[in-house]
């Protein structure tokens, strides 16, 4: 290992929590390098849905939020001890970030978008902020394909990038969705210079728009994002400070040099079934996770730990109800398709293996994951469940990968799929028999559901009875949007797991993002933000967007630490 390079700082990881760390260094005269593992940069963040929870962030103006408001908030849902002094640096800096990202050029919209605990004092429904779409040519044609980019699931036909305006009119099947389809899949054949260069659509949306901007200002400050580039190890000096790191390209070991610093965002450990075995105190499955197969290892926090480093909330991940189908024209390997929103239709329930229901479906995902890992510890019978819905439901909407019927109508779909990953009967009898739940406990829930369907009123978990799950329900139906009886033959199941977007838990940090020891100090030259880090909210996912506000508003205070440190801050 001859070939030593040196920078003011290394940064591991391209994820949103590693570009505005080299954003902001580079802003205050300092000299990051990114360094990534992965052949594309841009991490989680990318194929996120890219929103960023921000309380009290006033990109807008004064809309009423406070932080009194968004601490109220927290204190009402977070059920375990957290940093206090972490969590309110966040609330009182989330809107700083904001306003110096956008002061970056980088554009930001508040959306529409309710706390995922909407009854709770303190919730409100203009926290969530997006980037709008980006022009990924605008990253110059020698990068626009080096981004990673979005599932296939978050495209028209695995092909077409879709915005928030054009997915729920699809994803409802609204009146006009058809024209919608039709103007997406012409705009991106329409696009001819694109075409003759990449088969990418060039609208990045969602997380790939967020992160199109961020990467389009990194560029822009003359950072080099080094892909290929495995994290090995941290290197520390006689006195204990980080002072760089060990990498790898192609089995090629080398040393990079750190002159004020490392900060570890790569990502959580969601992948690395040892650690998952080690920490969650439930079964769990790497294959469940629906964020990008086999990249979150937890690389940063085993390294992390060798040098003394301290965790918290490993026990916690942001969960999301998945299920697995095979991926087209390719034997042998399956896809993770998220279940977010169609658990939580009408005309649908999910039981676990007792054939009862656990959860108020249309809770936000995180929610539904934890009622299922809070069900299975009680019964032993989840883990998975099921998500039984009838013909009315498999008309208009989807259960995970299994698309509507105007896009898989029954003769598509493969023959072994059936009794595998789906299951049809045209009784509920004959249904609970396939998928092995007590018959008579499946008839009186799907009995129950469908008198709850004619009040409006779900005296047992309140399903579409608050904002959050009307956001998402069908408005068309009436009086409850989320409620719909299940009596149309044939009536169908799919096995749902309780999948994952990354870890809660990691590195324990600082309101400043400095890694801490078992003693609770600060480790010299040490800094962690993202899932890399624990996150300052504990056991809850308080809206849409908690896992990137975070990410970016602790980079962010890194940055600016670091940058004192150095001598260098400009303000």
């Amino acid at each position: 290992m001859a070939e030593v390079e040196t920078y003011d700082v290394v940064v591991v990881g391209s994820g949103a929590a590693g570009a505005m760390t080299a954003l902001r260094l580079a802003d205050q005269g300092l000299k990051p390098l990114i360094i990534e593992k992965a052949q594309k940069f841009g991490g989680t963040s990318a194929v996120s849905g890219g929103v960023m929870w921000l309380p009290n962030h006033r990109l807008d103006g004064d809309a009423g939020d406070s932080r009194e408001s968004a601490l109220e908030y927290l204190d009402s849902i977070i059920t375990k001890p957290v940093n206090r002094e972490r969590l309110e640096t966040y609330v009182d800096t989330a809107s700083e970030m904001a306003h110096y990202l956008r002061s970056t050029g980088v554009e930001l919209i508040v959306a529409a978008w309710p706390d995922y605990e909407a009854l709770k004092p303190g919730a409100r429904t203009d926290r969530a902020v997006i980037a709008p779409i980006f022009d990924g040519r605008e990253l110059g044609d020698d990068r626009y394909d080096l981004m990673r980019e979005q599932f296939n699931r978050f495209k028209l036909f695995g092909r077409y990038s879709l915005d928030l305006s054009e997915m729920f009119p699809l994803m409802m099947q609204s009146k006009g969705w058809r024209q919608t389809a039709a103007k997406v899949i012409a705009r991106y054949w329409a696009d001819r210079s694109t075409r003759a260069i990449s088969a990418r659509d060039k609208r990045f949306v969602q997380g790939a728009a967020l992160m199109g901007r961020i990467y389009q200002q990194v560029f822009k400050r003359g950072v080099e994002v080094r892909l290929d580039t495995a994290f090995e190890q941290l290197l520390v000096d006689s006195g204990g400070r980080v002072t760089g790191v060990e990498v790898s390209n192609f089995g090629r070991k080398y040393q990079i040099n750190a002159r004020h610093g490392v900060m570890l965002a790569a990502g959580g450990f969601e992948w690395n079934q040892e650690l998952r075995d080690r920490f969650f105190p439930f079964p769990g499955l790497t294959r469940h996770s629906s964020s990008p197969e086999d990249a979150n290892r937890g690389e940063g926090l085993i390294a992390a730990e060798k040098i003394g480093a301290a965790t918290e909330h490993t026990e916690e991940g942001w969960f999301i109800p998945t299920m697995t189908l095979p991926a087209p024209g390719a034997s042998n390997f399956h896809e993770i398709h998220q279940a977010a929103f169609d658990v939580g239709r009408p005309w649908s329930v999910c039981v676990n293996r007792n054939g009862v229901r656990f959860v108020d479906e249309a809770c936000g995902y995180d929610q539904f994951g934890q009622g299922m890992i809070r069900d299975h510890k009680a019964r032993g019978a989840n883990l998975p469940c099921w998500h039984v819905f009838d013909t009315k439901f498999r008309r208009k909407f989807s259960s995970g990968g299994l698309m509507p019927l105007a896009h898989t109508p029954e003769r598509k779909i493969p023959k072994d799929w059936w009794g595998h990953y789906v299951f049809r009967d045209n009784t509920i009898e004959g249904l609970a028999k396939q998928i092995k739940v007590p018959v008579e406990a499946l008839q009186e829930t799907i009995r129950r559901n469908n008198e709850y369907s004619k009040t409006g009123i779900d005296p047992e978990f309140g399903k579409g009875m608050n904002i959050y799950d009307q956001f998402f329900g069908d408005p068309t139906v009436s009086p409850n949007p989320n409620l719909g009886p299940i009596d149309t033959a044939p009536y169908y199941a799919v096995p749902i797991n309780a999948g994952d977007l990354g870890t809660k838990g990691g590195l324990k940090c600082d309101a400043r993002a400095r890694v801490l020891d078992g003693s609770g100090n600060p480790i010299p030259g040490l800094y962690a933000a993202g899932n890399q880090a624990g996150t300052p909210f504990g056991n809850v996912y308080p809206g849409a967007g908690a896992t990137i506000g975070p990410a970016l508003t602790f980079a962010y205070l890194a940055a600016n630490d670091i940058a004192e440190r150095s001598g260098n801050q400009r303000g």
